[in-house]
């Protein structure tokens, strides 16, 4: 019964390092889902404004009373060492207590033409965009 606990404990032990050495080398670079290594031009999201509004559905607490809702179109940058598409979003949120507060911006990344991640710190990513109103953004529901 020891034996079998001492070898329980050994796989548990070696499992992580045996995973990352599946995974390759520094030399690989990253794993990565996609057949992209950053430096090729991804495909144009062309359906990223009804992308963007059922993620920011989920994504705000209360899609209801958005204000001030501007976004600028994708645009190719270099985010993390990786060309992806960007597009920049601003809007102000209603807060739960029913009142508005500051404005967020928000960088939007998009990976073979489709909605990848949102970035809250969208200041270098979406510095000299150009912004146009985004009504849709607005008239959300629950």
């Amino acid at each position: 019964m020891r034996l079998g606990i001492s070898i329980k404990r050994a796989v548990i032990l070696l499992l992580p390092m045996t995973l990352v050495a599946c995974a390759g080398s520094e030399e690989s670079g990253p794993i990565s889902y996609t057949a992209d290594r950053g430096v090729a031009n991804q495909p144009f999201p062309s359906n990223y404004r009804p992308e963007l509004l059922a993620f920011m559905k989920a994504y705000l607490n209360n899609p209801v009373g958005v204000r001030d809702a501007a976004m600028a179109e994708p645009v190719q940058r270099t985010v993390g060492g990786r060309l992806r598409y960007v597009s920049c979003l601003r809007y102000t949120p209603r807060e739960t207590d029913g009142s508005y507060r500051e404005p967020r911006e928000r960088a939007i990344l998009y990976v073979d033409g489709r909605l990848d991640r949102v970035a809250e710190n969208a200041t270098e990513a979406c510095a000299g965009v150009a912004y146009a109103p985004f009504p849709e953004l607005e008239k959300l529901t629950r």
